[in-house]
């Protein structure tokens, strides 16, 4: 269990400790899921992850999910201390109209610019996580 904590982790603090957007560190894991904190603000990109639904929950600010389902598209708004669930194989793209803090509960491994995506801006870290330093 090399991502399990043995002691409580704040996570104000964990927040804290790193000041890039769109690249979350893992705070601790659940089985096989990692539970992933990020700072976010601007656009993210359209992806999709094959298999595994993402869940959010906003610790501060508000995230605007974009949805591709097969109705068609539309947007969901998460206000501080909604969660929301994307199903698999939805694509979807998040935006965050002011600086936002969220937490990403998803399997280990999963990549945070799925397994189908547009192009990767700049801003945005391709990656599995990063552990918190």
């Amino acid at each position: 269990m090399t991502g399990m904590t043995t002691e409580p982790v704040s996570l104000a603090t964990a927040l804290a400790s790193f000041s890039e957007r769109w690249s979350p560190r893992i705070v601790t894991t659940v089985n096989d899921y990692d539970i992933r904190v990020a700072k976010v603000e601007g656009e993210h990109l359209w992806h999709v992850h094959d298999h595994t639904d993402e869940f959010f929950l906003v610790l501060s600010g508000e995230l605007h999910i974009g949805l591709r389902e097969p109705a068609g598209e539309r947007t969901v708004v998460l206000p501080k201390g909604s969660v929301f669930t994307v199903p698999r194989g939805i694509g979807h793209k998040p935006y965050a109209p002011v600086p936002t803090e969220i937490l990403v509960l998803e399997p280990t491994g999963t990549s945070s610019v799925g397994d189908r995506h547009e192009e990767i801006p700049s801003h945005v870290d391709a990656t599995t996580g990063h552990r918190l330093s």
